[in-house]
């Protein structure tokens, strides 16, 4: 397989998805860091939607991080997604819930005012609900989306739960997955994983607290 070149801003959760199955698989690659507020004409020749994350293999492109992680998947083996074609569906339609929960973040962090934000806050916990009712249960120790197993699913929400980390981890005193005992395992195992944590850059955490700060925005005058 020819050498792939992820195009990133290294805040996006949707690129840290495609970063993790690349680390996950042990995939030589390179990454080239663009700043989206001043998007480059070579990269949106290439993007058509104009965001990343945006994957060169040779004279190919690809686009979409659900779209990308497949591909990678399929020409890296072993595959990280079910054999079992209904469990396989199941798993990429909640791959799209999880695009709506980092959808939903993201409003969450940029709303202006409280009234708004707790909307938001609302209405991520009714999707923590949705999901806590389906993750299996009894385990103690490691919880994956499918229980025992790392798979592909899981790249798709870790982002998330890295963002709601630095979040807990910062002055405003959330507590995110507090009546959510499963999604908290969930997290927990993920962001222990080394393709997990070593998905983003180290400046990262501070970064993504300062972009928050920098947008004025009621989160950002707790945090």
């Amino acid at each position: 397989m020819e050498k792939p070149t992820l195009i990133s801003f290294k805040l996006c959760p949707f690129v840290q998805r495609s970063v993790i199955t690349l680390l996950e698989k042990k995939v030589d690659y390179e990454i080239k860091y663009i700043d989206l507020a001043n998007k480059p004409d070579w990269f949106l020749k290439i993007s058509p939607f104009g965001r990343v994350p945006v994957l060169q293999v040779g004279e190919h492109v690809l686009f979409e991080s659900a779209v990308i992680n497949e591909y990678l998947d399929e020409v890296n083996p072993p595959s990280l997604h079910p054999t079992v074609p209904i469990e396989k569906a199941k798993q990429r339609a909640w791959i799209e819930f999880a695009s709506a929960i980092n959808m939903d973040q993201y409003l969450l962090t940029m709303t202006k005012d409280k009234q708004e934000f707790d909307k938001k806050l609302s209405d991520l916990n009714a999707k923590f609900s949705q999901l806590e009712a389906i993750l299996p249960n009894g385990f103690s120790d490691s919880l994956y989306f499918s229980g025992k197993t790392f798979q592909l699913i899981d790249t798709s929400f870790a982002p998330a739960f890295m963002r709601f980390d630095f979040l807990e981890k910062s002055k405003a005193n959330l507590k995110f997955f507090e009546n959510f005992p499963k999604l908290a395992l969930w997290s927990k195992t993920l962001l222990s994983k080394d393709s997990v944590k070593n998905s983003v850059l180290p400046e990262v955490p501070e970064e993504y607290i300062r972009y928050i700060k920098d947008h004025n925005s009621y989160l950002g005058s707790l945090i």
